[in-house]
């Protein structure tokens, strides 16, 4: 992806475009839980995360396999886009896929589907666009390495491998990067704990050894984390 792209979205989206989404979260009562609703607003016009990635995905006709897809914001996003591509977000969380099918249902979303699976075995089938979307800190390197060569091995020609990662630093995004990884945990929000944060270097020539040409740009907009878009491809 262009730098000049990641320039134009160093914010999450827009209000009310953020709020339309999270609606999709309220609870059934209105004495419900809103946990979600809140977080998905806060995350949406904050995180600059899904306006650098629907616009990597904008005009590709390939379908997304979202890795690791939490409640399925990516699915949410690129709807609001007016993409149209098919979407199939797995997660290990089973709790998170089951809200994720209930908001994507409540939202009319089509070509959508959510499923519950471990990242550390076997990955569906696919040919098209794959994401990998603040993932692989999660994984020990070893994993990080199945993870990404199983990602390479389920693009179409031409497609995009999108990455959003924190990478490893020894400066102040990258302490405060690992400060919230591991709160997240601690809070129960991630099932797992921090296990290794990939080096640029590390990755791309990972992603080289797949035959992926892959460009690395930050992208962590107005906020204090360490995180970088990772686009690749094989020409």
């Amino acid at each position: 992806m262009d730098a000049a792209i990641i320039e134009t979205v160093p914010t999450g989206m827009p209000r009310e475009r953020a709020r339309s989404i999270a609606n999709a979260f309220l609870p059934a009562r209105r004495w419900g839980n809103r946990y979600d609703y809140h977080y998905v607003q806060a995350k949406l016009r904050t995180d600059p995360l899904y306006p650098g990635v629907t616009a990597v995905l904008r005009d590709m006709p390939w379908p997304v396999l979202d890795l690791g897809c939490g409640l399925g914001l990516l699915a949410h996003a690129l709807r609001a886009d007016g993409q149209a591509q098919g979407y199939r977000g797995v997660d290990i969380d089973a709790a998170k896929i089951g809200r994720a099918r209930v908001a994507a249902a409540r939202a009319g979303l089509a070509s959508v589907a959510f499923d519950a699976i471990d990242l550390s075995g076997s990955l569906p089938d696919h040919n098209g666009s794959v994401a990998v979307l603040d993932v692989l800190q999660y994984l020990p390197a070893a994993q990080q390495q199945a993870l990404l060569a199983a990602a390479a091995a389920r693009l179409a020609p031409g497609a995009p491998l999108v990455i959003r990662t924190p990478l490893a630093g020894d400066h102040a995004r990258g302490w405060v990067t690992r400060l919230s990884d591991r709160l997240g945990h601690l809070s129960g929000w991630m099932r797992t704990a921090p296990r290794a944060y990939p080096t640029r270097e590390g990755l791309l020539a990972t992603l080289a050894g797949h035959g992926l040409q892959a460009s690395c740009t930050p992208l962590y907009g107005n906020t204090p984390f360490n995180n970088w878009l990772v686009v690749a491809s094989r020409r």
